[in-house]
């Protein structure tokens, strides 16, 4: 390889490192062209599967600013996913891969600059995809708006049948009285009073 193409492939393996969240080292001796086009499918939209070379990787990395743990691991023929959407999609791509095809060997990772050994990169593999937890987060929003739907919708009966029930419990109260009728005998009683004792003061006024 000329050095100019060296510079150019130094160049995409840095961006291509600062611009993935996620990237996961692998060895894929054995593997045919068409076993690697099948990895490539199994990945998803979002990664990409790229045979490297290992000396122009460990300074691409190391201006990328990757962790040491992942360029050390740089021995023997090498690939790399990287990723750049869902990484949980593509560590299970990865991981299925390599069960069905035990030739491919994941030798670690870094995810968002932190790295990722084998073991880790499988259990990473064992969470649910961002397609699914969006579906469920989008699941329970509808059955929350649902519920609060129905409860809005329940107002009016409710409504209606406290409405009814304080209209039959007035109907069986009876009328309310007027106001004022209660002190009507206290006011007749109190004027009765007063006329009572004039005519008694006329009746001693005729007697003398």
């Amino acid at each position: 390889m000329a050095r100019a193409e060296k510079v150019t492939a130094v160049a995409e393996l840095t961006e291509r490192f600062q611009s993935s969240s996620g990237a996961v080292l692998t060895e894929y001796r054995g593997l045919t062209v068409a076993q690697i086009g099948e990895l490539r499918q199994a990945l998803g939209a979002h990664a990409t599967f790229s045979v490297v070379k290992n000396t122009l990787t460990k300074i691409a990395a190391t201006e990328a600013g990757v962790t040491t743990e992942l360029t050390n691991l740089l021995s023997g023929p090498s690939a790399i996913a990287f990723v750049q959407g869902d990484v949980v999609e593509a560590a299970k791509g990865l991981r299925d891969f390599s069960r069905a095809n035990p030739l491919l060997v994941i030798k670690g990772g870094v995810l968002d600059g932190k790295p990722l050994s084998p073991d880790e990169i499988v259990k990473l593999a064992d969470l649910e995809s961002r397609e699914v937890l969006l579906a469920k987060l989008a699941g329970a929003m509808k059955a929350s708006l649902a519920g609060a739907a129905g409860t809005f919708a329940a107002l009016p009966q409710q409504m209606a049948r406290l409405l009814g029930a304080l209209e039959a419990k007035q109907a069986a109260d009876g009328p309310a009285p007027a106001a004022g009728a209660a002190d009507a005998p206290e006011a007749e009683a109190a004027a009765t009073e007063p006329a009572e004792a004039d005519a008694e003061t006329a009746d001693g006024t005729e007697e003398s």
